[in-house]
């Protein structure tokens, strides 16, 4: 049985190419960023809602560094990673000045204050929607709402999880009221204020963040590292890769 390959093209920049770019992003318009790891390829396959998602985004950067890894050795294919937990403290730590006016989505509002004031943010906005709000139209449109009154904003971080975030920032350049640059960022808020720990650096460059996770937290995330995880290695034959080009996304 054959089956159609499945296109995705990602853009091939590491943090500081990419941080660089975002720096430069002109707040007077609006765009989205995703951050595909494993987890969300297989989504990406299985979903074809979610494949038109990621069509508007205009910045796909690779999150994972071992399916970077895996890449290489199936594919022989060099594509560099870029953490969207990496990207996210660098823009923090080296961007964002303390009057940009900077959303965040999701997390609680002691991370909020936390990053207040860690990085001496006085234009810090944050909502977090209610549990399971992507299900319940009203509290989209409460959260779209929020982003869209905040702007123009530098940034927008979407922290609310897969395909919830994607969700949202889509939505908001349909609507076309949004300025400003969009993350879908995931846990990176998390790792930030140490509500979760990340790994040892040679655990991240040998592309085991995953494994270090997963031990710390068997309970909310075996079932995706280890049931759900390992689908990667018979779907990959069925993806075609390419390369965006940095200068044409958006």
């Amino acid at each position: 049985m054959s089956f159609a390959a499945t296109p995705i093209a990602i853009d091939d920049l590491e943090v500081r190419e990419f941080v660089a770019l975002a720096a430069r992003f002109d707040p007077e318009r609006y765009a989205f960023v995703v951050t595909p790891n494993v987890d969300h390829l297989i989504r990406y396959y299985d979903d074809a809602t979610f494949r038109a998602l990621y069509d508007e985004a205009a910045y796909v950067l690779l999150d994972s560094r071992f399916l970077s890894r895996l890449l290489k050795m199936t594919r022989g294919m060099e594509l560099r990673p870029c953490p969207g937990s990496d990207v996210t403290e660098r823009l923090f730590s080296e961007v964002i000045a303390s009057d940009d006016i900077v959303v965040l989505i999701g997390g609680s509002a002691s991370q909020a204050c936390q990053l207040a004031a860690r990085y001496r943010l006085q234009g810090l906005r944050h909502f977090n929607p209610p549990m399971g709000f992507a299900r319940d139209p009203e509290a989209i449109e409460a959260c779209l709402r929020f982003i869209e009154a905040q702007s123009p904003f530098r940034f927008c971080f979407l922290a609310v999880g897969c395909p919830q975030q994607e969700l949202l920032a889509q939505q908001l350049k349909a609507r076309g009221r949004a300025r400003g640059l969009a993350l879908c960022i995931g846990a990176s808020i998390n790792f930030l204020t140490g509500i979760e720990r990340r790994a040892p650096r040679w655990m991240q460059s040998a592309g085991l963040e995953w494994l270090y996770r997963v031990a710390r937290d068997p309970a909310r995330l075996a079932r995706r590292y280890l049931v759900r995880g390992p689908r990667i290695f018979a779907l990959l034959q069925r993806f075609t890769f390419g390369r965006r080009r940095p200068e044409a996304a958006g």
